[in-house]
């Protein structure tokens, strides 16, 4: 008797692979990996969204801001590498006058030709020595010795029609020597306080370095509040002020490093270098001039830098220009070759310094130009370098001026 089993179904490959046949929905990616071990054309599945637990959804890279101009807000942005001349602004987003820029413009030429006869060939540093003093912040003036530090300074004071006083700063200098000292009068029987050098208009602090770190913490008070508090009395002292210093960058017998805290009260740090071929020629030629200062006449008054500096503050700066030089002096906090970047401090005074330096090229509104001009005299000497970087003998200079090639400038907007 024969035992027939039952007949099994024959299951065919179109059976396996066609999940109709048994009523099942398809799993896409698992029916595109068994058509690829098949050799068949795998199915591309539907796009699919599988949400991740912990991860915030995903944004785009936020774009760089495009300065608006207020004459054309909604122009379209140009290369940012290449910016164009910015249109003026309309009535209310400056208060300044078409005559009061110029008027700014022509008294700030005037004073850096002026300054110009006493250091040759010197445009540029002086120009940031005029923008600092017009700005109402403080000068250091770094280099070797022989390249007209001092002139430069006295040329500058002489320029400006106010009081003008010389620190020659020495090892045994007293702070008493250079904001007073109170003494005791004995024919009138009181005590008296007789004011130091530094209640003059202009301080030319000459080899700021060589004086002791007493010495030269008695200049942080009146760089900072422009006051000088002696035996518990607050003095003020005259407007405008400025403290002019002068140091050389190789020589360490007998100086002394300025402190960051000091160096970080120095509105712009420049330096003026040796002339070039043509204008050390004409200086031998005029050989017979011994101290070039002197022949210098003022050509504005204390009054004049102080209306200047107040016009100064009504140029116009567009939000993205703000966005800009806050973007510069974060980079100098993250960048790898700086250990301490700049402060707050320093994005105050590259503001400053912008709108008196767009003023004097006749704008009454700053643009991304003017804060790459300055950058580098107002943040370089705001930083410290970290000791790999020093080893390589990378500058300050060097580092901010690598920065501003990092950092994208606002693009410009033209009115059509």
């Amino acid at each position: 008797m024969a035992n027939h089993e039952p007949e099994q179904p024959q299951i065919t490959e179109e059976t396996v692979l066609s999940t109709e046949a048994v009523g099942l929905t398809a799993d896409p990616l698992a029916a595109a990996a068994d058509a690829t071990v098949l050799g068949q054309s795998p199915v591309r599945p539907a796009a699919t969204t599988v949400p991740v637990p912990g991860l915030p959804p995903r944004t785009t890279a936020p774009a760089v801001p495009s300065v608006t101009s207020p004459v054309a807000p909604t122009a379209t942005p140009h290369t940012p590498s290449r910016p164009t001349a910015m249109p003026q602004p309309a009535a209310g987003a400056s208060t300044l006058t078409a005559d009061q820029i110029m008027r700014f413009s022509t008294q700030f030429e005037a004073i850096v030709r002026n300054v110009s006869q006493v250091v040759v060939g010197k445009e540029q540093p002086v120009r940031q020595c005029v923008t600092a003093l017009v700005a109402g912040g403080h000068i250091l003036l770094e280099d070797y010795p022989g390249t007209g530090k001092t002139q430069l300074a006295r040329g500058l004071a002489r320029s400006i029609d106010t009081s003008f006083k010389r620190i020659q700063f020495t090892p045994d200098l007293l702070p008493s020597d250079v904001v007073g000292v109170t003494f005791y009068d004995q024919k009138t029987g009181e005590f008296s306080f007789r004011k130091g050098p530094i209640f003059a208009s202009i301080v030319l602090a000459d080899e700021i370095n060589r004086a002791s770190p007493k010495t030269q913490s008695a200049l942080l008070e009146v760089m900072e509040e422009q006051k000088v508090t002696v035996d518990g009395a607050t003095y003020d002292v005259l407007q405008p002020f400025a403290v002019i210093a002068t140091q050389n960058p190789v020589e360490q017998l007998g100086t002394y490093k300025l402190p960051e805290a000091q160096m970080d009260r120095f509105l712009i740090k420049t330096t003026i270098g040796y002339p070039s071929h043509e204008s050390s020629v004409n200086i031998l030629r005029q050989i017979n001039i011994g101290d070039r200062a002197t022949h210098v006449s003022p050509v504005a008054t204390g009054a004049d830098v102080l209306a200047m500096r107040t016009l100064a503050q009504s140029v116009h700066i567009d939000d993205a220009i703000y966005e800009y030089i806050v973007r510069l002096v974060e980079s100098t906090r993250h960048h790898e070759s700086i250990a301490v970047g700049s402060s707050v401090r320093g994005a105050l005074a590259l503001t400053l310094c912008a709108r008196v330096w767009a003023a004097a090229d006749n704008r009454g509104y700053v643009i991304p130009d003017d804060v790459k001009a300055l950058a580098v005299p107002v943040l370089a000497h705001r930083v410290l370098l970290t000791s790999e970087a020093l080893f390589t003998a990378l500058t300050a200079e060097q580092v901010v001026a690598q920065i501003l090639e990092e950092v994208p400038a606002p693009a410009q907007s033209a009115a059509l």
